[in-house]
């Protein structure tokens, strides 16, 4: 997922929501395999989920919407820059 924090955003308060939502409700996800968040020079940010198989990330996916920590994560995100990317190993 890419992204940019809304502008005047605080930059702590959401990594302090990104740190909640990695403990509290990405690693208890079934088949996350690692999981990373990353800020880029211009400002952009991206989450890199690694998942044992698409059946989990799909079934993470369906949990998302209804999670309130995921909730809490997105208020600190600009919805409006959100890019979600799927990629499939090769070998």
């Amino acid at each position: 997922m890419r992204f940019r924090l809304p502008p005047g955003a605080d930059e702590a308060a959401f990594l302090a929501a990104d740190r909640r939502l990695q403990e509290e409700f990405a690693y208890q996800q079934p088949g996350l395999l690692r999981r990373t968040t990353a800020r880029g020079e211009d400002g952009r940010w991206i989450v890199i989920d690694l998942w044992r198989s698409a059946a989990d990330a799909d079934a993470c996916d369906a949990r998302w919407g209804h999670d309130p920590v995921a909730q809490a994560f997105m208020a600190q995100v600009d919805r409006s820059s959100v890019a979600t990317e799927r990629y499939f190993p090769l070998d």
